[in-house]
């Protein structure tokens, strides 16, 4: 009998018990609309705006990458209403390796999309000039990972979030500051490059916060690095060391936010950097609330024990008696 769409059975190679329509099917939608959208705002862009040399070959492969995408994505999901085809797609390697190659096509094409040496979705001065092509680009990078997470967890029986979390504490967060730091880093190079260079009129101030955004992300990785690598080596990092690390990048990236994002800085303008800037302080943040909420925690379990330590030493239902002095009269 033909399979039915209700239908079930386990695969061959991953023992998953596999039904024609994925779990991961309204993601496989979510990210064939993100590809139709960023293909057609990238095409349209590069013809509106006419590029020469590098920019030009960047431009055709961020369109390429998106053509291929939606090329793959269309396919799965037809494949996904297809009985037969579905059982030999769905949750088998086929479909894991479909989804690995999108996720390297899809980080080429934020790559490009979102730096503004390339004329695409951000402007010279690192502000977003089309907003399709640069929030739907991000958002089909993270539907790419959420689909790789997703495989993993349903076809091995890989849970990463719980596993960056059993690995050590603030594991995940550490990873997002340093995510978030290099991003700060590299847009404040690229901006320094265009706008600051010499023979250029950019304002001095300008171009001294735009350092110092790059002080901010070369600190703010080298810090996260060094936390991340620790932990992923030994499973966890010298607890003091931890929470100066976080107090310091609170500090940093707070100065960082404020001197990056006002008028006069690079950041002004809604793009990498400014989002990104914000994401370092939030991260930051919460990796100092969990240092300062397990020293709290830790603190309180000392007194605690203390206490219950004072306590057994005078047992329930005993009568103390006190010892009688020696009486001269006696």
């Amino acid at each position: 009998n033909p399979l039915t769409m209700s239908e079930a059975h386990p695969d061959s190679d991953t023992g998953e018990t596999v039904s024609p329509r994925s779990p991961r099917f309204g993601q496989w939608v979510a990210f064939l609309a993100f590809s139709i959208i960023t293909l057609g705002a990238a095409v349209e862009e590069k013809n509106t705006n006419a590029s020469s040399g590098t920019a030009l070959t960047n431009q055709r492969w961020a369109i390429a990458c998106s053509a291929i995408t939606f090329g793959f994505t269309a396919i799965m999901v037809g494949l996904h209403f297809h009985p037969v085809a579905s059982t030999i797609v769905v949750g088998t390697k086929i479909e894991g390796a479909v989804i690995l190659v999108m996720a390297a096509f899809w980080a080429g094409t934020v790559s490009i999309v979102s730096d503004a040496r390339h004329g695409l979705a951000v402007s010279s001065d690192g502000d977003v000039s089309n907003g399709n092509l640069y929030y739907f680009s991000w958002a089909g990078f993270v539907c790419s990972v959420m689909l790789c997470v997703s495989y993993l967890r349903a076809v091995f029986g890989v849970d990463v979030a719980s596993e960056i979390q059993n690995r050590s504490a603030r594991l995940s967060l550490w990873s997002a500051l340093l995510a978030a730091e290099l991003i700060v880093m590299g847009s404040c190079a690229n901006i320094f490059d265009q706008e600051c260079a010499p023979r250029t009129t950019e304002a001095v101030t300008f171009c001294q916060r735009t350092k110092f955004g790059i002080a901010v992300g070369v600190i703010g990785t080298a810090f996260s690095l060094g936390v991340v690598g620790m932990k992923v080596a030994t499973s966890q990092a010298p607890f003091l060391l931890e929470f100066v690390f976080a107090i310091f990048l609170v500090i940093l990236n707070a100065f960082g936010v404020g001197y990056l994002t006002s008028p006069n800085g690079p950041g002004k303008g809604l793009g990498n950097l400014y989002y990104f800037s914000w994401i370092s302080l939030l991260s930051s943040s919460m990796i100092g609330l969990s240092c300062f909420q397990d020293y709290k925690g830790g603190a309180d379990a000392d007194a605690g024990s203390s206490e219950n330590t004072t306590d057994a030493e005078h047992k329930p239902g005993e009568i103390q008696v006190e010892p009688l002095e020696a009486s001269d009269d006696v």
